[in-house]
């Protein structure tokens, strides 16, 4: 197994933290996602389900897909009633023309985009579409900028240009900003929900976490807020067959 599979199987470990502190979504890329007139929706690598609960709370049919059980568990407790299924995009456990739409968030740099596509494209209904969204930390802002030097030495992909294969066109794209704001501990959270820190060893996880949390504790005392302001650009893309 190289590193990047190691990482991507990591996130089970941590479940319980992700669930605490990752953010959810902007409510207008979620509008752009899904396709007018969508009633059924996969949540491809759903994950604690972040973006199932925002998909349910549209009145939206929504089956849940990861292939962590752990991760699922903490989905079925936020999100109860939803449908869940451990799979991959690779392998996805639904029958052909199942649903209107396959969102993923977070998710699509782990998977094989040729392989992914043609199982996407196998449950979309005719006229069907697929959505890809991330959070992406805004480095503009300079406290931000020097968290993510901390930060540096994970797998990474290139953001600004996600490959979906065929039988998909080419990809549409549409930006957010916004801020997430959150207070110390939820940022150690964050960070420790990561996945290239997930499958450090313990000395190396906790020296980390002592450089974030000095970090945050300047820009709290800078500041004089109760939390930290953490800038996002929210980038979210989408294709039809």
């Amino acid at each position: 197994m190289d590193e990047r599979q190691r990482q991507a199987g990591s996130f089970g470990a941590a479940a319980e933290v992700y669930e605490r502190s990752r953010p959810g979504y902007p409510e207008n890329a979620i509008d752009w996602l899904l396709p007018a007139g969508a009633s059924h929706v996969l949540d491809l690598a759903a994950g604690t389900g972040k973006l199932t609960r925002q998909l349910v709370a549209r009145g939206l049919d929504v089956v849940a897909v990861d292939p962590a059980e752990e991760m699922l568990e903490q989905l079925r407790a936020a999100v109860p009633g939803t449908s869940t299924f451990v799979g991959t995009a690779e392998e996805i456990p639904l029958k052909d023309n199942a649903v209107d739409a396959v969102v993923v968030a977070q998710g699509w740099h782990w998977v094989d985009p040729e392989r992914a596509s043609r199982e996407v494209a196998r449950v979309l209904r005719p006229a069907g579409q697929l959505g890809l969204i991330w959070n992406q930390r805004d480095e503009r802002e300079p406290w931000v900028a020097e968290f993510g030097k901390i930060l540096e030495g994970g797998f990474r992909h290139d953001f600004e240009t996600p490959t979906v294969g065929p039988p998909f066109g080419k990809l549409e794209r549409f930006e957010t900003e916004w801020c997430y704001e959150l207070d110390l501990p939820t940022l150690l959270d964050l960070v420790s929900s990561r996945s290239y820190v997930i499958v450090q060893a313990d000395a190396q996880r906790a020296a980390l976490l002592d450089r974030v949390r000095e970090l945050a504790e300047r820009e709290l005392e800078r500041t004089g807020a109760p939390k930290l302001a953490m800038p996002y650009v929210t980038q979210s893309f989408r294709a039809h067959v």
